[in-house]
């Protein structure tokens, strides 16, 4: 019981200053029995249906992901943009995630093999495990041996033939076709097509009718045939260029039999190809309206096109509007677009910016895996990142990357199973077992130190947001 002086001392007290508030000595305790009081709290996840990807660095929680699952609830669309420096695990993340998704029955993947080492693409290790042999379009067999695909293939329509035609021509000539010249080859494709049904027809029928055209076609817009013939002369040198030029063998023949379609896992290896040449956007648009109008169909079965080295694609107008037509019209028939890219100035600020920004923003899933902090904040702009997901992204660590699902914004550690490991790791050094301990030993230390980093950057964020956002777990 408290002494009266006491009592008459605080009675005092609050008549002239106010009720005393209570006075609580400091508590010093663990955060292990802390978090009994502050219990962690993290944003909410994408659910538990679909591929599991790894973890979420912050929470801890199994990252789980698939677009056909999401689209329509969470995602508008189910197309997906993959970023990162060379390094830091775009590669293994795309087979895995194919490999994970061909457990389910309903799942087909076409991929688009642009690297690869020993005279065969990256994916050469996973069609093997999965009893596929890859269509390899090599220049240096195709008259032997190799791959061929008809862009004049009847499984093709008319209207697709003519299509792919176009673009073929104006991805060489750098510019689109005037109207002369694309009444030349239009005669000239619409005559062969009437006059050869006996086979399929092939490009040297097209560059020969363009050099002699019929008469008819020039009678026909009251012309003369001199005229038609000069129209076409620029179009027949440029499909020329396919049938006795560097890429003669592989598109001037009938497609080769034994293609399967149905295969669970259709990859192109294109490592033959050089990169940097015209070849490869002309071989991704003959590639890709093959596939629109012989692979996509209302069947029910969800696919997925995963291109490596996309910007070959996006960074020019004409091959970026054909595939923007493709991802439209898949979107209807359960088709995942994964445009793997290095950089995103690689795209944003080459010649098809504005077709472009038009496929950029049907990727509604973006993961970005390390950038330099200036190429970060550039992504940031461009994909409208908040701004502490930005400055973490310099500081990633191979195999941890900022994963944005339209807008929910996660920072998310890939995980690869031992059984996994061999298939996804293809270079020659991963091949030696202490090259692989070695890297496994670094991997795990970076981890490590990735994790303590993003904590640290986690907790000041909470600091600064006033304790009214999300706790670090």
């Amino acid at each position: 019981m408290r002494d009266p002086l006491s009592m008459l001392t605080d009675a005092f007290t609050s008549f002239l200053f106010g009720k005393v508030e209570t006075t609580r000595l400091p508590v010093r305790t663990s955060t292990g029995q802390a978090q009994a009081v502050y219990l962690p709290t993290a944003a909410p996840g994408l659910g538990d249906s679909g591929v599991i990807i790894g973890r979420e660095v912050y929470s801890g929680k199994g990252y789980i992901y698939d677009p056909f699952q999401l689209y329509g609830q969470q995602l508008p669309a189910p197309h997906w943009l993959v970023l990162g420096e060379s390094g830091n695990g775009k590669s293994a993340l795309e087979k895995t995630y194919v490999l994970r998704q061909l457990r389910f029955r309903d799942r087909q993947v076409v991929v688009l093999d642009a690297q690869g080492e020993d005279g065969v693409g990256e994916w050469n290790l996973i069609a093997q495990e999965l009893g596929i042999t890859p269509i390899r379009l090599d220049p240096t067999v195709a008259l032997d041996t190799g791959i061929r695909l008809n862009p004049l293939d009847p499984s093709i329509t008319t209207t697709g033939q003519l299509a792919l035609l176009r673009t073929i021509i104006e991805v060489a000539m750098g510019h689109g076709l005037d109207e002369r010249s694309g009444f030349a080859l239009k005669v000239a494709h619409a005559y062969v097509n009437e006059t050869i049904v006996e086979r399929q027809p092939v490009l040297t029928d097209i560059v020969e009718q363009l050099r002699h055209p019929e008469p008819e076609s020039a009678e026909a817009m009251n012309v003369a045939i001199e005229d038609v013939r000069a129209w076409g002369l620029d179009v027949a040198l440029v499909l020329d260029r396919l049938v006795d030029g560097d890429l003669r063998g592989m598109f001037d023949g009938p497609t080769t039999v034994g293609i399967d379609l149905d295969a669970p896992l259709i990859v192109f290896d294109l490592s033959h190809i050089d990169r940097n040449s015209i070849a490869m956007p002309i071989l991704m648009a003959i590639v890709g309206v093959w596939l629109e109008h012989t692979w996509i169909r209302p069947d029910r079965k969800k696919r997925i096109f995963l291109v490596e080295e996309a910007w070959h694609i996006i960074n020019s107008p004409f091959v970026a509007q054909l595939f923007q037509r493709l991802l439209k019209f898949g979107r209807r028939l359960g088709l995942s677009f994964v445009a793997v890219v290095h950089h995103l100035s690689d795209v944003v600020d080459g010649a098809a910016a504005k077709e472009a920004a038009a496929i950029l923003k049907m990727a509604s899933t973006r993961t970005i895996y390390a950038q330099k902090a200036d190429e970060a904040r550039a992504t940031g702009r461009v994909l409208g990142l908040p701004r502490w997901a930005v400055e973490i992204i310099p500081t990633l660590t191979p195999g941890i990357a900022v994963w944005d699902v339209n807008g929910n914004v996660q920072v998310v550690k890939h995980l690869i199973t031992e059984m996994e490991r061999p298939l996804v790791y293809t270079d020659r050094a991963m091949t030696e077992s202490t090259l692989v301990e070695e890297e496994d030993d670094l991997l795990l230390a970076a981890e490590r130190e990735a994790e303590e980093r993003a904590a640290r950057m986690e907790m000041e964020r909470y600091e600064e947001l006033g304790g009214s956002d999300a706790t670090v777990a």
